[in-house]
């Protein structure tokens, strides 16, 4: 039974944009994951000099962690769903290519590299997003991929798999301002500078507040 008013669920989702295959890496999240893991760290300066302590010589880093459950099981009782046939192979080859060359580009460089070329195309992946809702829109790179298969077909197709993605945020200094990346970053930096102003007198007036009260400030 469906109710009209229920909030319409947002599915996370990793895309690599590739302009000769754009349909290739498009993974949206079968379910989302109860729980995401950031890790920020500062990029100082590292200076000793009087004065620098508080210089930061840009965004900082930022890894994602995240365990992805995919299932087949209910396609399979449909004859024509491609999970019939060859089960998840789809979906977990799309999370692979964002790690690998292009097979056509190696080949290519192969080529090249037996005329004599010495300088060969260097293989470049597709620039990859990583959404999780409309607040959080992200360029990254895949770092890290661990695949589980927990249960097969007869054929041996993987039909139940969890999946570890380990993702490093990349940022202006990254892929640089004028690019999709570089402005999807900075669009996210100004999303955050607006929603912390927002709590922002709330929590100045509780912190006067606490000062005010006896033994709270100290």
């Amino acid at each position: 039974m469906n109710f009209p008013r229920s909030p319409r669920l947002r599915k996370g989702a990793i895309i690599g944009i590739d302009p000769f295959n754009p349909l290739a890496s498009v993974v949206v999240f079968q379910y989302n994951p109860d729980t995401l893991t950031r890790t920020i760290s500062a990029q100082t300066t590292g200076g000793d000099d009087q004065g620098e302590a508080l210089r930061i010589k840009g965004p900082p880093e930022e890894t994602i962690r995240l365990d992805v459950e995919i299932d087949a099981t209910d396609q399979l009782e449909l004859a024509e769903a491609p999970a019939a046939a060859i089960g998840l192979h789809p979906t977990l080859a799309a999370l692979e290519m964002l790690l690998y060359p292009k097979s056509s580009l190696v080949i290519a460089n192969e080529v090249l590299a037996r005329f004599g070329v010495i300088e060969v195309i260097p293989p470049e992946a597709p620039l990859t997003l990583f959404v999780w809702g409309e607040r959080r829109v992200l360029p990254v790179r895949l770092t890290d991929l661990s695949i589980t298969e927990e249960a097969y077909d007869p054929a041996l197709n993987p039909i139940r798999a969890k999946i570890g993605l380990s993702l490093r945020v990349l940022t202006y200094q990254d892929l640089g301002l004028p690019s999709i990346g570089g402005a999807l970053f900075m669009a996210q930096q100004i999303s955050k500078e607006v929603m912390a102003t927002l709590g922002a007198p709330g929590t100045v007036a509780a912190a006067a507040t606490f000062s005010a009260t006896p033994g709270g400030g100290g």
